[in-house]
């Protein structure tokens, strides 16, 4: 999983988090969720690097995968309310001190 000296500041991680916590159904081409091809342009990051981002976010419960190939991801809304506060990966997704919102919707 994770430990302590998690790094809070790990900007990709938090880029992935957050596109997933802000997608909306209209954004996505399918009903499941979001493949890691489609998230890793969106994001403007290598498959692989997004890939390993998601993996962390899986294992903290904050992410799920559906299907097999292509995997669908979705953020766990459900699951990151009742996230400890203390807990690293929650303070990195709630630390919006640096978050561009126009980035997720549009006025």
């Amino acid at each position: 999983m994770y430990n302590d000296d998690f790094e809070l500041e790990d900007a990709e991680l938090k880029k992935v988090g957050l596109e997933l916590m802000f997608l909306t159904p209209e954004k996505c081409s399918h009903q499941e969720g979001i493949t890691v091809v489609e998230l890793a342009k969106s994001v403007s990051l290598d498959v692989e690097t997004t890939r390993k981002k998601l993996k962390i976010l899986q294992n903290a419960g904050v992410v799920r995968a559906k299907g097999i190939n292509p995997k669908f991801w979705k953020f766990d809304n459900y699951f990151f309310q009742r996230m400890d506060e203390d807990d690293p990966i929650y303070r990195l997704l709630v630390s919006f001190d640096d978050v561009d919102f126009d980035r997720y919707f549009q006025y």
